[in-house]
């Protein structure tokens, strides 16, 4: 198998040793931007598209979310399959230009939402009746310093707005498993807004309500909770199901456990590159390809 590979940072990292554990026979190439750029073990730095002289299998966009856009459309060229990292990219501006080449050449699309193999998301997914859900309140609050040990949170793309940066984007796992599990709302309305201490210059809280015939989802969204919390409350004409999603587990209104996991977050990467090289050579379609994800993200900018 070869791999290309734009953005060498640590999320391109984590899918290589995923790739490692599942694969014994993967060549690794990073296109990279400057000229001495550090050489990772089993990677073959190249500068220009010209230096692959092989076709590879797919391509991994993982590089800071304003420069999607620029790596998406250059790796088009090669008609390859390509492997997106959520956000696909950090606005709706000129997405024809990308979706007109993606059709004309039959390209795939994967953007990579690894949330999608929680098990805790994927015991709703499969044991919920969306149709039973009244209202559903899903909540996800950390402390952005505290995202990165040893690194300086101000200095971060999460806390720059002109790459990308704002809880409104990194979080938009929520807003993806809101629509897998429920579909696309009728309407939706948000409220994004800058309102801690924190030194950044991004969006720190959003709100999002996702309105449909028979049901209301909230989303609520922030980088300033200092106790994690990543969970989602289910209202029924039956009961009520919560769910948690950082200790994996499930119960119901009288406080008994339903379902638990002891899987780890790493566990969601492998299921993930199962699922993806299982489809790139079995040739089927992708659950959450480019065009879908930017209905996501339409909802996650509005």
């Amino acid at each position: 198998m070869r791999v290309l590979i734009i953005g060498l940072g640590s999320i391109a990292k984590k899918h290589i040793a995923t790739l490692n554990s599942l694969f014994s026979d993967v060549d690794y190439w990073a296109l990279r931007s400057k000229e001495n750029s550090k050489t990772e073990s089993g990677v073959h730095n190249i500068y220009s598209l010209s230096e692959l002289n092989e076709p590879i299998d797919f391509c991994i966009i993982s590089n800071p979310t304003h420069l999607h856009f620029d790596a998406i459309n250059q790796a088009l060229d090669l008609k390859t399959t390509l492997f997106i990292e959520k956000p696909s990219l950090m606005n709706l501006d000129r997405v024809e230009t990308l979706l007109g080449k993606i059709n004309t050449n039959n390209i795939r699309t994967y953007v990579a939402f690894n949330l999608r193999f929680h098990p805790v998301l994927n015991y709703l997914k499969d044991r919920i009746n969306p149709d039973d859900v009244l209202e559903a309140n899903i909540y996800c609050g950390s402390y952005l310093p505290e995202w990165r040990p040893k690194t300086d949170y101000r200095k971060v793309y999460s806390a720059i707005e002109e790459m990308g940066g704002g809880v409104h984007l990194d979080l938009i796992h929520e807003i993806d498993y809101a629509t897998w599990l429920f579909d696309f709302p009728e309407e939706s309305i948000s409220i994004k807004r800058k309102i801690s201490n924190l030194e950044i210059d991004s969006i720190d809280y959003a709100n999002y309500q996702l309105i449909y015939p028979d049901k209301t989802v909230s989303i609520s969204l922030n980088y300033y909770r200092r106790t994690p919390k990543r969970s989602i409350e289910l209202v029924t004409e039956s009961g009520v199901i919560n769910a948690d999603l950082i200790n994996q587990k499930v119960w119901n209104e009288k406080e008994e456990v339903i379902f638990s996991s002891d899987s780890t977050i790493l566990d969601t990467y492998t299921s993930q590159m199962e699922y993806f090289t299982h489809l790139l050579s079995s040739g089927g379609p992708y659950n959450s390809t480019l065009e879908n994800s930017l209905k996501n993200l339409k909802i996650c900018l509005q």
